[in-house]
């Protein structure tokens, strides 16, 4: 079942108009936010970096109550499917149906709520870097949308590489984040991650992370990656992964090392601790 501007329908019914801004020119904002054996994670956090999202295109009408209200009757309509701890609860919301162009009218806008079953990620994962920049100074730049044309190339030659990610660096040269994550290095045994200012996206779980574990924001260059003594992803789908492979070199000895693996042990306890931190 999906909830689509109001109601529940089935998924045959879960539709919007071929002029939907957000299909048209990718006029829209997105989360996608965990679900662990039908408890939703850290909602609020997803909550307000979407509103602040839709708030940086300058799309009016994202009300925060409406989408938390809506966010626990899809869950609860889809219970019997949601039994993994990584099931996802995506939470599209658009400019709504518009010109087939990229100028916007004034009309309502779209919202869609939908589940996909999960399963645990891998326990450990490779990673390839691309030759593209992330735009560390563009109007998008820190906001989670729905224009995800340079993701999906560069994750698709992460894939055809044999890893599952592939990392950016800044129009400066410097580590930013992957494609659908944010990156932890650990170098002379001292936790590191890009700092906002990189482009990077200020992922929920990377927050969690820093408060819960600690670390520090730092300026990074790229080849941080290869010289690292650990290297890990962060996201909802993946929660503290271990990378032991860049473009195809080992990181470390090759095995996730201890500060890795302390971090997602925090990670995971907290998390059991605290469904909404």
């Amino acid at each position: 079942m999906f909830w689509v501007n109001g109601r529940l329908v089935p998924e045959a019914e879960a539709t919007t108009s071929a002029r939907d801004h957000g299909f048209v020119v990718g006029d829209g904002v997105f989360e996608a936010v965990k679900v662990d054996r039908g408890r939703i994670f850290a909602l609020t956090r997803h909550l307000e970096r979407m509103a602040r999202s839709a708030a940086g295109i300058g799309l009016p009408g994202f009300d925060v109550e409406r989408v938390r209200r809506a966010a626990h009757e899809v869950v609860e309509a889809n219970a019997p499917l949601l039994t993994s701890a990584f099931d996802l609860l995506r939470i599209t919301f658009t400019g709504g149906p518009g010109l087939l162009g990229s100028g916007r009218v004034d009309g309502p806008p779209t919202l869609v709520l939908g589940v996909t079953p999960g399963h645990d990620p891998d326990p450990e994962t490779a990673v390839i870097t691309v030759p593209y920049r992330r735009n560390d100074v563009g109007a998008l730049t820190g906001l989670k949308t729905t224009s995800y044309g340079e993701n999906v190339l560069a994750l698709a030659q992460a894939h055809a590489a044999g890893a599952s990610e592939a990392v950016f660096a800044n129009t400066r040269g410097q580590l930013c984040e992957g494609t659908g994550t944010n990156v932890f290095v650990v170098r002379g045994g001292e936790l590191l991650t890009p700092p906002l200012s990189s482009g990077c996206l200020a992922g929920v779980t990377r927050a969690l992370v820093l408060e819960w574990h600690g670390g520090r924001e730092a300026d990074l260059p790229y080849d941080a990656l290869r010289t690292a003594d650990e290297v890990f992803l962060t996201s909802t789908g993946r929660d503290v992964q271990p990378v032991v492979a860049v473009d195809g070199a080992p990181v470390g000895d090759g095995a996730p090392g201890p500060v890795t693996r302390e971090a997602a042990r925090v990670f995971a306890e907290r998390q059991r601790e605290h469904v909404d931190p």
